[in-house]
């Protein structure tokens, strides 16, 4: 019976340390702000520069760096585009993002859900359920007005700042769904440019009577926002203290989930630091 391996070995395998040495140089031309010599490869590396130069050899063949043949410094290589496209296209997002919906669900105690943008709505795509009887059971393919939601108006401010606008024009004025719902439009615009800056959104009471949700952006590979990270629950249950905590877990599953999907590091404006201990309602 042959063996099964579950586990990525922790170091490297014997016969496979060329590979590995191939791999971090790889890394580091491409981490570098501009080209890369070979002796400086070589010594942060801590390899001979005989020992470098054919590994990096072995990855120009293959197209992975190229060399300026003037200076002889190292950039990447036109194979990675094609590498990293295929690696795009492959991602199946409701996958990747099932494991961090389950985790914010399960530190929330409140159910998770990934939502994208479909002109005035966004729509569920994936959710992890919390842990109460009582409570958000949204299913997928579940719609609701962006502008009354918190990942509707995450999506919504990305969209306009990013260059596609996305904020509802069919309407002079927008649908009351609750008692706080934002029907005007000025408004929504002031609120979206809010949500933009701070890099997250809260709603209380506005697509539904004290419910409360939180939501914040999921990056692509190309820095775009294509989804929205949120959890949401009654307001006995998410009270205000309880705000900037759970703020702090959203931002760093959107965060976690974009790196997952190859965005390079998260916005500024999500930059936070590690989650706060968070007192878990009973009930």
């Amino acid at each position: 019976m042959k063996q099964r391996f579950t586990e990525v070995p922790s170091r490297p395998v014997p016969g496979t340390q060329a590979v590995v040495r191939a791999l971090s140089l790889l890394r580091a031309v491409g981490c570098a702000d501009g080209e890369c010599g070979l002796s400086k490869l070589a010594t942060d590396h801590g390899l001979h520069k005989t020992t470098a130069l054919r590994l990096l050899g072995a990855l120009e063949r293959e197209g992975f760096v190229s060399r300026d043949g003037a200076a002889g410094a190292y950039r990447l290589g036109p194979a990675l585009i094609a590498l990293g496209t295929q690696a795009r296209d492959s991602i199946d997002l409701r996958a990747v993002a099932s494991p961090v919906l389950q985790a914010l669900a399960a530190k929330c105690g409140e159910t998770a859900t990934l939502e994208t943008l479909a002109g005035d709505e966004v729509v569920i795509v994936e959710e992890a359920h919390g842990r109460f009887l009582v409570g958000a059971k949204p299913e997928i393919g579940t719609r609701w007005p962006a502008h009354a939601t918190a990942t509707g108006k995450v999506l919504l401010a990305a969209a306009r700042h990013e260059g596609h606008d996305g904020a509802p024009r069919s309407r002079t004025r927008l649908a009351r769904l609750a008692p706080r719902t934002i029907t005007s439009r000025a408004e929504l615009d002031r609120v979206l440019t809010k949500v933009w800056r701070a890099g997250h959104a809260v709603t209380e009471s506005e697509i539904e009577d004290d419910f409360v949700a939180i939501a914040a952006p999921v990056r692509d590979s190309r820095g775009n926002t294509i989804a929205s990270v949120s959890v949401g629950g009654p307001s006995a249950r998410l009270p205000r203290a309880r705000h900037s905590a759970l703020v702090a877990l959203v931002c760093q599953a959107a965060n976690d989930l974009s790196r997952r999907l190859g965005a390079s590091a998260p916005s500024p404006v999500q930059l936070w630091a590690a989650a706060p201990k968070i007192s878990q309602p009973t009930g």
